[in-house]
């Protein structure tokens, strides 16, 4: 708990996602108020229609293993990922070695499915505004506890399956993301970004953004 913080600008600026975790078990209190604060977040007509499924039992957590095996054989080649050498510590082999240890203890950790109800009148990219809050809301009351988190790619691809099956997810749902959530191995620090006036117009597409990008 020694990386806990309530300040919500360090909480957001420190919230970078984490993909080494202690054997440390996330205890149910400090769980409770990361889906609380899931909770919170915005939805379309405060319809509130999502549903937080939190995966670990051993029979659950094999699963997620199987799911991430099947996402590490998809972005491999996408992202030229190959694990690096025990003698390569650059940054690039650092983050590839962070990214492998995930997916190779993948069953081992605590992680939570987000699932948003369908609508026939809204598209998927409109539902995911109604869930898509829910999920950043428990990455950031995860950080705020000193917690670290991972939106993972495991629900997608041939993970999905699986993992709706294993719950028992009705077709009539989305399944819209996945953390996994644990303590830390190591310590948060400011998350790397580009600059802000490389995002930020003014009043035009290719305008500049005036005084909003300074300071």
């Amino acid at each position: 708990m020694s990386d806990a913080t309530s300040d919500v600008w360090e909480t957001m600026s420190t919230a970078r996602t984490i993909r080494r975790f202690t054997d440390e078990p996330v205890d149910d209190a400090t769980l409770t108020k990361c889906l609380r604060a899931a909770t919170w977040a915005p939805s379309g007509a405060n319809a509130q229609a999502w549903k937080f499924v939190v995966l670990r039992s051993p029979e659950l957590r094999s699963v997620v293993g199987k799911a991430a095996a099947h996402a590490l054989d998809v972005i491999e080649p996408v992202y030229g990922m190959s694990r690096p050498s025990a003698d390569d510590n650059s940054r690039r082999a650092r983050n590839n070695r962070a990214t492998y240890e995930l997916h190779d203890r993948a069953g081992e950790f605590t992680s939570v499915l987000f699932a948003q109800q369908r609508f026939e009148t809204a598209s998927e990219l409109l539902l995911g505004g109604s869930i898509f809050p829910a999920m950043q809301n428990f990455l950031l009351a995860a950080r705020a506890q000193g917690l670290g988190a991972c939106l993972t790619s495991w629900a997608s691809y041939e993970g999905e399956a699986l993992l709706r099956e294993a719950v028992g997810m009705p077709s009539d749902w989305v399944l819209a993301g996945h953390v996994v959530v644990g303590w830390p191995r190591g310590s948060h620090g400011l998350v790397r970004r580009r600059p802000l006036s490389d995002f930020v117009a003014l009043d035009q597409w290719d305008g500049p953004a005036g005084n909003l990008t300074s300071g």
